[in-house]
């Protein structure tokens, strides 16, 4: 099994953590955030939707308006928030 720490670590402000794995935040600005490598490397937080609003991606018609809306099909860098929000839908 594959884990995604590397050998010398993921560390993000001094904590060791998994990339790549969205995770809630509840109190915080954001419903969402994710640890991802951007190009120079580093470990980032990024974060994603509003806590105050409900994905209702099980409705057909809502979520490709919302994919349409949001460009879902040019979202291919994983470093913004735009990539996991349409991940999410």
């Amino acid at each position: 099994m594959k884990t995604s720490l590397s050998k010398k670590g993921n560390v993000y402000q001094g904590k060791k953590v998994t990339l790549n794995k969205p995770f809630y935040t509840p109190g915080e600005r954001k419903k969402s955030a994710v640890y991802v490598k951007n190009d120079s490397g580093n470990v980032i937080k990024v974060r994603f939707g509003d806590p105050n609003m409900e994905i209702k991606r099980d409705n057909p018609e809502r979520r490709k308006n919302f994919r349409a809306r949001h460009n879902c099909a040019s979202a291919k860098d994983k470093t913004t928030p735009k990539f996991w929000s349409c991940k999410a839908w």
